[in-house]
């Protein structure tokens, strides 16, 4: 069984046109389903505006769904703001994408890392101070570092802060939302290399969220492409990247730096992302895809088993 489960679950909102007074509704996420095993790492990857960040928020109880349900151990999420749903806050934490925003720069380093260890009444007086500090080393900071503020360090020492203030519970999830995209490629990759030794340390499970699928080919064991709220291709990493069955993560993979030429039979994509709150009829990749038809514009694919476990949402999957 899966630690966490994102189970068929749509998220809108409402927006009105203030000429004609109309209200309709804005899908950021709809119909989404993907597992979190302990240990292992799903990646979640699309253009800005695909409801990756929703589906975060989603996951970690922040929203609640209007279909659907998000399931940890099985059990649904508690109620926001409920006892039980605190409770279980500790078990899932989340690790945003801008450090410096993410922590208090009133706060020293060290306070910070240890404040989650009393609110969860995990550790007191100097057990708690050791602890804090034990994770400093964790993700590779001195314990010297642990005395100056957040604006004082690099970003990629502000991240390891962060990792380190969201291990300190002891969580079983991580949600990570586009927590390298702000730093430069070598800090990306020190920190990436950095959360793929954590969790074999640690054993949590981690979901990750980011619109660069050579980040999410390093670090994922199962990779789901979302293109305007919808899943459109899901299976695991390799399988994803070196054989795109989709026309959108064909366009994605295209979109890699590379040194080969190995990529240049997949086609970049056409125009720009469509209106979220006017997606198009049937596919809503159509006016954008090359493999496009009239049944393209007519009926919407469905999710279906592609090849082993892999699933593709398209007409012409693998053409």
């Amino acid at each position: 069984m899966a630690l966490l489960s994102i189970d068929h679950v749509t998220k809108r909102y409402p927006i009105s046109n203030p000429l004609f007074r109309r209200r309709r509704d804005l899908f950021a996420v709809d119909d989404v389903s993907l597992d979190v095993s302990a240990g292992k790492t799903t990646g979640g990857v699309g253009e800005s505006g695909c409801g990756k960040s929703t589906t975060a928020r989603l996951a970690l109880g922040l929203e609640r769904p209007d279909a659907g349900r998000v399931l940890f151990e099985g059990a649904p999420l508690p109620a926001i703001g409920s006892p039980a749903w605190r409770v279980l806050r500790r078990q899932m934490q989340m690790v945003y994408q801008d450090p410096l925003n993410a922590l208090d720069r009133r706060m020293t380093v060290l306070g910070q890392v240890a404040e989650p260890l009393e609110i969860h009444e995990i550790a007191a007086g100097s057990e708690r101070r050791n602890r804090a500090i034990e994770l400093l080393r964790a993700v590779g900071l001195r314990v010297d570092q642990g005395e100056h503020y957040p604006h004082e360090l690099s970003g990629g020492q502000r991240q390891r802060v962060v990792l380190a203030r969201a291990l300190a519970s002891h969580p079983r999830i991580l949600v990570c939302d586009e927590p390298v995209s702000a730093l430069d490629v070598s800090i990306q990759a020190q920190i990436i290399n950095l959360l793929v030794d954590l969790q074999a340390q640690f054993g949590v499970g981690i979901l990750f969220i980011s619109h660069d699928l050579r980040v999410i080919r390093h670090i994922s064991h199962e990779i789901v492409v979302m293109y305007l709220g919808k899943v459109v291709e899901q299976g695991k990493a390799d399988d994803v990247i070196e054989t795109p069955a989709h026309p959108y993560t064909r366009a994605l993979v295209a979109a890699m730096p590379t040194i080969s030429d190995e990529q240049e039979k997949f086609a970049a994509p056409i125009g720009e992302l469509p209106d979220p709150s006017n997606r198009p009829t049937g596919c809503a990749y159509h006016p954008r895809c090359p493999l496009a038809q009239s049944i393209c514009k007519e009926t919407t694919p469905e999710l279906a088993t592609y090849v082993g476990n892999r699933r593709v949402a398209c007409h012409f999957a693998g053409v």
